[in-house]
């Protein structure tokens, strides 16, 4: 999970230094897939019934819509990722949000 969401520059990364905590970023990674899954996310969370009840909950707990939006980006390509793997087919019942 952390290899292909740093890969694809959707993990965080801490901009700390010293005492000093600053607030988590994606960076990194390859632009154009992280692009490509930003928008497959945009639709998965309005019509995705998984998806759109893990962003409504992270939204509901007060995250900002884009930092919802990029954990569901995350959520989104480890679901993909481990269905390539196995390669069984999207199944609502074994994905929870």
């Amino acid at each position: 999970r952390r290899e292909i969401a740093a890969l694809a520059g959707v993990a965080p990364v801490a901009n700390d230094s010293g005492n000093r905590k600053g607030r988590r970023r994606v960076q990194g990674g390859r632009f154009e897939i992280r692009r490509v899954l930003y928008m497959a996310t945009l639709t998965a969370a309005r019509y995705n019934p998984v998806i759109r009840a893990f962003y409504e909950r992270l939204r509901a707990a007060g995250k900002l819509p884009k930092v919802a939006l990029v954990a569901c980006m995350r959520k989104l390509l480890t679901t993909l990722n481990a269905m390539v793997r196995t390669g069984k087919p999207w199944d609502p019942s074994l994905h929870r949000a």
